[in-house]
Order: structure tokens, then sequence, then C-alpha cells
């Protein structure tokens, strides 16, 4: 009965840690986000990380960005490829590169300071994709950008991934095998969006039973999911892909008036809390210099690479910072990498308590950044504004 109690906890303080945001002016997000450490091990102490608790914030990030898939215009995101691609791969270098210089200046040694720059170069835009849901910008150009440009990071940090774990590491890798699970991935998952789940939807729909086509894109939304995991590439762009996929059905908006009032009463506040649950300040005094260091380094590094990439893309000067901000959230990304990085021995112990502040940091900064740069949109730009 642990479990229920603690999910009444997460429910009645996101809920209330939300509406505080939104009369201090921030999106619900950041309420969220907060309350997962005041009401976690860090402060209070009422919620605890377990493997029931994981699971439900694993679904909750799935149906996250399975909205954001429905919510997503494939013409616009086709458009947008070359921005994407700009705005991944400027937020993969400057990244990268700053954070090999910090983890050298902090006492690594090459590898781990490799693994480290790699480490802030990942990308998770589900807390994104919600302040733009919020703001009523998940249309917007920027956004379109954004999601498309974390398809990319993903494919190239897990490549660089297993590039850097073949050379460091007595692992066996198979680096052709891991670029080749994930572009059979891509081409698999294209078909079954194209073909196969459209003629799915129509057929299953007029089954007599409870909920049909709620029930059919749940489990597409789960098995594209599962199908992503199983060729190494995240979840969420399974869930993503799942989305794009019926979005271009005749049941898009049934599936979201119906499938959003579950997701948000219970499964995705579970996701923002488990992130805050993640955090302590045991023993922290001593690694603060650090904290402040790379927390830094990893919010400035991506708010300038995918900037830049956007900017060279001909975007203005304040979408440019906006998809930026974007792109700053490392979320639960970053931790899977952290995880990997450790076993691997690429990341000692005694900085995973570290980086794990520094991803949620990272994370925390995105909604109110938004927020505020997308705020000031209505304002014309003096320069670039035809690519507003």
């Amino acid at each position: 009965m642990e479990l229920i109690l603690q999910l009444a906890i997460i429910i009645i303080c996101t809920k209330l840690a939300g509406d505080w945001a939104v009369r201090l002016g921030q999106p619900s997000v950041l309420g969220k986000l907060i309350v997962g450490v005041l009401i976690g091990p860090a402060v209070l102490n009422w919620v605890q990380s377990s493997s029931a608790l994981e699971a439900f914030s694993e679904i909750g990030v799935l149906l996250l960005m399975f909205f954001a898939g429905l919510e997503t215009d494939l013409k616009d995101l086709n458009e947008n490829r070359n921005a994407s691609v700009a705005v991944a791969l400027g937020g993969i270098v400057l990244p990268l590169a700053a954070g090999y210089v910090s983890g050298l200046a902090i006492g690594m040694d090459m590898g781990q300071a490799l693994f480290l720059g790699l480490l802030l170069s990942a990308t998770s835009v589900s807390i994104s994709v919600q302040t733009f849901k919020e703001l009523g910008q998940m249309k917007s150009r920027e956004s379109t950008t954004v999601l498309g440009a974390a398809l990319v990071d993903d494919i190239v940090v897990v490549v660089a991934l297993a590039i850097l774990m073949s050379v460091l590491t007595t692992a066996d890798v198979g680096l052709g095998l891991v670029i080749g699970k994930k572009v059979l991935f891509f081409v698999l998952i294209a078909l079954l969006g194209w073909k196969a789940v459209p003629w799915l939807m129509r057929k299953l729909a007029p089954l007599q039973i409870t909920e049909p086509v709620l029930s059919i894109a749940l489990a597409i939304c789960l098995f594209f999911s599962f199908t992503a995991d199983y060729f190494g590439v995240a979840g969420i762009i399974g869930a993503f892909a799942a989305g794009i996929a019926i979005s271009q059905t005749e049941f898009k908006h049934e599936v979201e008036k119906r499938l959003e009032p579950v997701a948000y009463t219970i499964f995705v506040p579970v996701f923002f809390v488990s992130i805050g649950l993640n955090v302590t300040f045991a023993g922290l005094s001593g690694q603060l210099p650090i904290i402040v260091l790379l927390s830094v380094v990893a919010i400035l590094s991506k708010l300038a690479g995918s900037g830049l990439g956007a900017k060279l893309t001909g975007f203005g000067w304040h979408s440019s910072v906006t998809i930026g901000a974007g792109m700053i959230s490392r979320g639960e990304v970053a931790l899977i990498l952290a995880a990997i990085g450790m076993e691997a021995g690429l990341l000692l112990p005694s900085y995973f308590t570290t980086i794990v502040i520094v991803v949620i940091v990272s994370t925390m900064v995105t909604p109110p950044l938004l927020k505020y740069l997308l705020g000031r949109k209505q304002q014309p730009e003096a320069a670039g504004a035809g690519a507003e």
C-alpha cells in the first residue's frame, strides 16, 4: 500500500505546485520538477524512488512524447530537416568540446573527460515539449525544429558512445551492428507508420469493446517504444514516431482527447517528480564548485551550440536563442548515459551524484527560460524577422 500512498502524494503535490508556478508566471512543469526535489529524499523524504514508480515514470515520458508526435505536422518537420540537423550538430560539438575541457580541468583522464563531453551533448526534449505545449507553441517553427533536432541528437550521441566504448573499454561493442540496428529501426518504423498503423487503426476501431481506438493507439505507442529500445534507440523516439503515425489518421483528435486526461492525471506527474527523486545533498559540500562549473558549461554550451546551428540556417537571433534553450534539458537521456558510463568505467562513482544534479539543474532551467523567450516572441526582431 506504500505505492498507493506515494501516488496520492505525488498527484496532490504536483497539481498544487503546478498551480502555484502558474500564479507566479512560470510554466506549471517548473513547479512539478521542484516539488519532486521537495517531497523526495533530498528534503521531506515522503516519496522514494522504486521500481514501480520508475515504471509509472517511464510510461509518463513515453505518453508525453507520444502527444508531441500527435501534435507535430509531418510536413513542417520535413521542411525544417536542415535546420534540425544543424541545431543537433551544433548542440553536440560545442558541449562535447566544453565538457572535455571541463573534465580535464577537474582531474579526469582523457577517456573520462571525453565521456563527460558526450554526456553533456545529450538532449531530452520531454520537458521542453511540455513547456511549448503549455504556452501554446507546439505548432511553432521553433518547436518543430527542436523536436527534429532531438531525433538527430539521439542517433549521433548513441553512435558516438558506441565508438567511445569500443575504443576505451574492453567491451566488444560491435560498431557496425550498432549503426546497422539504428538504420534498420528507422526504416522499419517508417514503413509501419506509413502503412501498418493506418490500416490497423481502421480495421480494429469498429471492435465492440470499451475504447477500441484508445486501446489500439496506446498499444502502438508502447510497441513502437519497445521496438526503439530493442534497436538501441531511446524509447521516447519510438513514442514520438507512433504519435506522428497516428496523427496522419482520422483518429488523431479522438486519441488525444481520450488519452490526455489519463496521462496528465497520473503518469506524466510521476515522471516529473521522478527527476527530483534522484537528488540528494548528502556529502556534496566538497563537490559544489564542480557542480556549479559543470552546470554553467552544460547550459551555455547547449544554448550557444544549438542556437548557432539555428542562426546559420536562417532563423533570427531571438528564435535561435529560443531553439537553443529548448535543447538545454538533458533529462532522462543523460541519466541513462551516466549509468552506462559508470558501468563501463568511464564515469567514476564519486562523480555520479554530481552529474545527476547537473542534469537536473539543466532540466529545471529550461521551462522558465523558454517561458521568458517565448513571452518576448511577439516583439519584432531588427534582423532576421522573416525567419520567425
